[in-house]
């Protein structure tokens, strides 16, 4: 073997370890909104729940966001990132004035925050608020013209409008404004808050099967099939899979599909049945019992009543 062989051989040899210890990222991320705005005692809005995800950085003033009985204090210094489908409480109880980004989450395999519906406080560098500022620069007029409650929005009518917009600006711009937001979403992903996830600190095999149940929501999938990937009995692996996630494995998958649902009620004009049969439901009557049981509401009282609170 020649020398120049033996590199070439090196730098494959090197690759494959690359590749194999490299996660797969399969989100996309699509601007919506981004704006400067100034608020004051009249920002104050309860459970409010997004199909998007948020970052917000604040220059002066303080607020609160309240997330699961836990309080985050919305402060100058630090950057914050909620991710879709989180519901938060906004309290803002004398002046706040703050940079904010809404985007989708557009993902191929599972959504990176699948295990971190949670808000995510980190140290803001010079550097993310300077991307922040640059996306709302090459971003003109993508705020909120009339109001700032959530309940006055057509959902899907109001997401189709922005996301269009990402058609009408250069595509230099685009293309910057898409860097820009996988560099302050990968801010949060180095956090220790992000890595301390409970798919960190559970069996491998469990882990699998969560990745393998997310990205395959609309095919059959039985208790037997995971277990027997995990060359488990079917009773051990769900009694391990209750102990590692405090849920049973098809309580987990039904959980994942109603969420997916959500989103898809929330931006696109799906059909009940189109997305009951794209989720795997044996019927509509199932989906829609599944659905209520866990959201406490009907698809369609969900598409009605709910779409117009997800906050923009």
């Amino acid at each position: 073997m020649t020398f120049s062989m033996k590199k070439e051989l090196e730098k494959i040899i090197f690759m494959e370890k690359f590749l194999m210890n490299t996660i797969d990222c399969k989100s996309t991320f699509t601007l919506l909104l981004t704006d400067y705005v100034k608020l004051n005692k009249n920002w104050n809005y309860k459970n409010v729940t997004s199909v998007f995800c948020r970052i917000i950085y604040i220059d002066e003033g303080e607020g609160k966001l309240i997330c699961n009985h836990d309080e985050y204090i919305l402060e100058p210094g630090f950057i914050y990132l909620i991710p879709s489908f989180t519901t938060c409480s906004y309290v803002c109880e004398h002046y706040l004035s703050h940079y904010y980004i809404c985007f989708l989450e557009e993902f191929q395999l599972g959504s990176l925050f699948a295990s971190n519906r949670k808000v995510f406080k980190i140290d803001a560098h010079e550097t993310d608020i300077a991307s922040m500022k640059r996306v709302f620069k090459l971003n003109p007029g993508r705020g909120l013209n009339n109001s700032n409650n959530p309940k006055t929005y057509e959902i899907d009518k109001v997401l189709t409008t922005y996301y269009n917009l990402n058609n009408t600006i250069p595509l230099s711009a685009y293309m910057e404004t898409c860097g820009l937001l996988l560099q302050l979403v990968s801010r949060f992903l180095q956090s220790s808050l992000f890595l301390k996830t409970e798919i960190n600190h559970i069996d491998s095999k469990i882990a699998s099967a969560i990745f393998f149940m997310q990205n395959h929501l609309g095919n059959p999938i039985s208790v037997s099939d995971l277990a027997k990937k995990a060359n488990y009995h079917p009773d051990h692996f769900s009694r391990l899979f209750l102990k590692n996630t405090g849920v049973r494995p098809l309580d987990y998958l039904k959980s994942k599909r109603v969420e997916r649902s959500q989103f898809l009620l929330a931006t696109t004009d799906m059909t009940f049945y189109e997305i009951a049969d794209e989720l795997g439901f044996e019927s509509q009557a199932y989906f829609s019992r599944v659905f209520k049981n866990l959201t406490g509401f009907t698809p369609g009282q969900y598409k009605k009543t709910i779409g117009r609170r997800l906050m923009i």
